[in-house]
């Protein structure tokens, strides 16, 4: 009886923990991974659950019991399908639709269950955005297929370098490097018009506009920890895009 009831406090422990990895992984507010945490453990019948949650750990336990646990984060990334799927999993679980178990194993499948966008597509979504920011932002038509294809190299740079190196902030340091040196020769041989322009328009994929939002809504919610730590990464992204087109200006131009 004792080991069974061991058995089903492992389960919750390990089902809150990872739901709280899959969001804070995904790009979700703190306040959102604790709420969505606890309300597991009190729908599983743990009704005095204690949660923690940082941009780099998760910490859960019970009151009741000497049961406590932590998760490491190691990677942070935007995937607000996942973020809302684990909600949705939290609801059906709460109506009593699946089983705990259910839910642990649906969570653990979330990558084969979480529709995702092709590469290709994402990389023509970025070329996208890209031109038409370009334009918004006050560039003209001459520099909105130079901008285009420039967006796309960028994130394709961007998302191979993670791929391959996995180092932190290099794979945004090198992109901003290529665009710029991409606008520059697009201007130079007289494809494009404006350098300013076209890199303006084909970094805005790469600016982490969710994370520092983020940042700024857990500190607002009192998470001033996790919010710090946030702002401090997009601090430092920003900065990698900064100093790859700085290096440009400062070799060509």
């Amino acid at each position: 009886m004792k080991e069974s009831k061991q058995k089903n406090l492992q389960l919750i422990l390990d089902t809150c923990l990872l739901a709280g990895k899959i969001m804070t992984e995904s790009g979700s507010e703190v306040y959102r991974v604790e709420d969505t945490m606890n309300r597991i453990a009190e729908n599983a019948g743990q009704k005095e659950s204690v949660s923690y949650v940082t941009a780099t750990g998760l910490f859960m336990g019970f009151r009741s019991s000497n049961f406590t646990q932590l998760e490491n984060v190691t990677e942070r990334s935007i995937n607000l399908e996942k973020v809302a799927i684990v909600n949705n999993l939290s609801r059906q679980f709460a109506n009593q639709e699946i089983s705990l178990a259910e839910l642990n194993h649906k969570l653990v499948n979330i990558d084969t269950e979480a529709p995702t966008y092709s590469m290709t597509l994402q990389i023509f979504a970025a070329g996208i955005v890209s031109c038409t920011l370009m334009y918004i932002f006050g560039g003209s038509w001459d520099d909105f297929l130079a901008t285009f294809f420039i967006g796309m190299i960028g994130f394709s740079v961007a998302h191979f370098t993670k791929e391959w190196l996995r180092i932190k902030f290099l794979d945004d340091f090198l992109a901003s490097f290529t665009i710029g040196l991409l606008a520059y020769f697009a201007v130079t041989f007289h494809l494009a018009g404006n350098v300013d322009n076209i890199i303006i328009g084909a970094v805005m994929p790469l600016v982490p506009g969710v994370a520092i939002t983020n940042s700024f809504r857990d500190i607002l919610a009192g998470h001033l920890l996790s919010g710090t730590a946030r702002a401090t990464e997009a601090i430092f992204i920003a900065g990698s895009i900064g100093i790859g087109i700085a290096i440009v200006f400062k070799l060509f131009m």
